[in-house]
């Protein structure tokens, strides 16, 4: 049997006394993507933070490629995974590069530091960041700022990826193009956990999705497993259509809106 890259197992978080994650429990394998879903204030975030190493469960376990997370020292987790949180200010001025950058410091004393230079170049390449390279950090705008996240991680060369709805700040362009990048990056191998919102990005690019609700994982499986009008319905209190693309057969999920247009408002 293969051992998941990141497998959690009845994952308790509290804060501040209030149990925020009662009882999560998922995996992810190598060469795949998870996307993590469910409405706001489930505890997708705190469940990613829990899972990353940044905070310690109160309750359940967590394992890195069949290690315990708590086992693993802090700089060697730091080359085994790589996180992009949502909040994405850095002060003090730095330039994108200078941020790119911050992803190789887990390698600067190990043989892997040789390929710092062609990382970094790699990572502004594929989030197409080439134009903004010298630019203040401060002066970029949000979907910027994430995009340079991005970046930093892919800098990192970690075979886990864990991001926190990367994609929120992003025009549809830059959500498509990071989204591919993700894939590119599964077929090299990686294991990936992406918090998303937008239920057509996790039906077109995950293998698996894994649904929160009220600090608990009520589904999890295939995008046409979990993306159901009963799930989606019971879960977001919203219905929703799905259906196959007629072209591509690909998985489409819409919510239901208002018969009345923009015209039929005025």
């Amino acid at each position: 049997m293969v051992t998941p890259a990141l497998e959690a197992t009845d994952v308790a978080v509290a804060r501040g006394g209030r149990t925020i994650v009662r009882s999560a429990s998922l995996h992810v394998d190598h060469g795949t993507i998870v996307a993590l879903i469910g409405p706001n204030g489930c505890g997708k975030s705190t469940l990613l933070s829990a899972l990353s190493g940044i905070e310690r469960p109160a309750g359940g376990r967590v394992l890195l490629d069949g290690v315990e997370m708590a086992e693993i020292p802090r700089r060697e987790l730091a080359r085994r995974r790589a996180i992009v949180l949502q909040q994405n200010d850095v002060s003090f001025g730095f330039t994108v590069d200078d941020v790119v950058a911050m992803g190789r410091h887990p390698w600067e004393r190990r043989p892997e530091r040789v390929e710092s230079a062609a990382a970094i170049e790699e990572a502004i390449g594929l989030c197409e960041l080439d134009g903004l390279r010298e630019a203040s950090m401060a002066t970029l705008s949000g979907g910027e700022r994430a995009r340079v996240a991005v970046a930093r991680a892919l800098a990192q060369r970690t075979p886990v990826l864990m991001l926190d709805e990367p994609s929120a700040a992003m025009d549809l362009r830059h959500q498509e193009h990071l989204f591919s990048t993700l894939r590119q990056r599964s077929g090299q191998g990686a294991a990936i956990l992406v918090v998303v919102h937008d239920l057509a990005l996790a039906a077109a690019y995950a293998d698996r999705i894994v649904l929160m609700d009220n600090g608990e994982t009520v589904a999890a499986g295939t995008p046409r497993e979990v993306l159901t009008a009963d799930h989606i319905d019971r879960v977001y209190r919203h219905p929703i259509d799905t259906f196959d693309h007629p072209g591509t057969g690909q998985l489409i999920v819409l919510p239901h809106r208002s018969d009345v247009s923009a015209t039929d408002a005025r």
